[in-house]
C-alpha cells in the first residue's frame, strides 16, 4: 500500500462515523512532517465539514500539508461555505481525493483548487470510498433519494399477529439497527395503517444523532387526524395525501412514486427507508425503485399472521434481483442483507 492509499484509508475510515444525512458520509486527513497532523469528518447535515474540522485541528501546520479527503471538496456555499477556500486559505500544497462529487451544486472543488495553484491526485481508494457512501452517491447519479426497505419478520413471513398485534417481533438489538438505518437514511416512509395501528414515532432513537429523520407518511385518503405521534416528533413529518383542504399538508398522489421521489430529491433528501405496511412496501417493491433489502428475522412463527409483503400478483423475476450480501446474527435474530441488481 502506498502512502497516499495509507492516510486515504484512515479518511475512509473516519467517515463512517457521525450521522450526516442527507448530506455525504466524508472523512478527511492532513499529512505534514510524514505524519497525521489534523483529522476530521462530517458529524450531521449543518455541521462543520469534514475538510474544516481536520484544518482546525491541524491549525498553521496545515500551511505546505497535504490532505486526503473521500469526497471532492465543495465549491459552492451551502449551509456553510465551501471547503475550498478553507483549503486555500490554509496554504496547503496538496489535496488528495478519493471520488469526484457527482452533485452539480457541489461539483468544480478539483478544478478549484488546481487554479489556487493546489497539485489535485484523484481516484485514490475510490472504490472504497465509494462504499461508504453508497447513499448520497448513488442519490446524485439516479436524480432519486436512494431506497432501502426494512421489515422485521417471522420465520413464516409474518411481521403481525392475525388481529395486528406486532410488539415487538425482534430484540432490542435488531432495533438498534433498524434505528442505525433510520438515521443514515435520512427519511423514514411507512403507511397510514402503521401509523393507526401502531402510533411510532419514528425517530432514530440512537446516541448521536443530531437531525432526526424525515417522516414520510402515505395516507391516501386523509384517515389519520394529525395528532398521532409522529407528527409531534421533533423535527418535520411529511404527511402524503391525494386531496386536503388543512394547512401544512403536502398534495400528493403518494401512489404515484415518481413524483414523490422527485419530490424528496428536490428538498435534498439522498435517502429513504420504507419499513411498512405491507401493501407500502410491496408498492415501492412494484416500482422498481428498491436499492437494498434489510431483513431482520426472529425465531419465531406465528403460523398465520400479517405477511410483510402481500402476495398479491407475481413479482416479475424480482426475487431472482436479490444478491444476499451478509447474514449477520444480532442478538437472538438474523439480519439478512440483501442488494437489489438493477434498480
Amino acid at each position: 500500500m502506498t502512502a497516499d492509499e495509507s492516510y486515504m484509508s484512515r479518511a475512509v475510515e473516519l467517515a463512517t462515523n457521525g450521522w450526516p444525512a442527507p448530506n455525504p458520509r466524508v472523512g478527511c486527513v492532513v499529512v505534514a512532517g510524514g505524519g497525521i497532523v489534523g483529522e476530521g469528518f462530517h458529524d450531521h447535515a449543518g455541521g462543520p465539514h469534514a475538510e474544516v474540522v481536520a484544518l482546525q485541528q491541524a491549525g498553521a501546520r496545515a500551511r505546505g500539508a497535504t490532505v486526503y479527503v473521500t469526497l471532492e471538496p465543495c465549491a459552492h456555499q451551502g449551509r456553510t461555505p465551501p471547503c475550498t477556500m478553507a483549503l486555500i486559505e490554509a496554504g496547503v500544497k496538496r489535496v488528495v481525493v478519493a471520488v469526484n462529487d457527482p452533485n452539480p451544486l457541489a461539483a468544480g472543488g478539483c478544478d478549484a483548487l488546481r487554479q489556487a495553484g493546489i497539485e489535485v491526485v484523484s481516484g485514490v481508494l475510490a472504490l472504497e470510498a465509494e462504499k461508504g457512501n453508497e447513499r448520497f452517491l448513488t442519490a446524485m447519479r439516479r436524480g432519486r433519494p436512494w431506497v432501502v426497505v426494512k421489515a422485521a419478520v417471522t420465520l413464516d413471513g409474518c411481521t403481525a399477529w392475525p388481529d395486528g398485534r406486532s410488539k415487538w417481533i425482534t430484540s432490542d438489538a435488531a432495533r438498534l439497527v433498524g434505528h442505525r438505518l433510520r438515521a443514515e437514511c435520512g427519511a423514514v416512509c411507512v403507511g397510514w395503517r402503521t401509523v393507526h395501528t401502531d402510533n411510532p414515532s419514528l425517530t432514530a432513537r440512537i446516541p448521536g444523532v443530531v437531525n432526526q429523520p424525515l417522516r414520510v407518511v402515505v395516507d391516501p385518503h386523509s384517515r389519520l387526524t394529525g395528532r398521532e405521534h409522529v407528527f409531534s416528533q421533533e423535527g418535520s413529518a411529511w404527511w402524503c395525501v391525494e386531496e386536503t383542504t388543512q394547512p401544512g399538508q403536502t398534495l400528493l398522489d403518494p401512489y404515484g412514486l415518481d413524483a414523490l421521489m422527485e419530490r424528496m430529491f428536490e428538498r435534498g433528501q439522498t435517502g429513504l427507508l420504507v419499513e411498512g405496511g405491507g401493501q407500502t412496501i410491496r408498492t415501492f417493491v412494484e416500482s422498481g425503485c428498491i436499492d437494498r433489502l434489510e431483513l431482520f428475522v426472529a425465531p419465531k412463527i406465528f403460523g398465520a399472521g400479517v405477511p410483510w409483503m402481500p402476495p398479491t400478483v407475481p413479482l416479475d423475476g424480482w426475487t431472482e434481483r436479490l444478491v444476499l450480501e451478509a447474514a449477520t446474527p444480532v442478538g437472538p435474530d438474523v439480519h439478512l442483507s440483501y442488494r437489489v441488481l438493477g434498480a
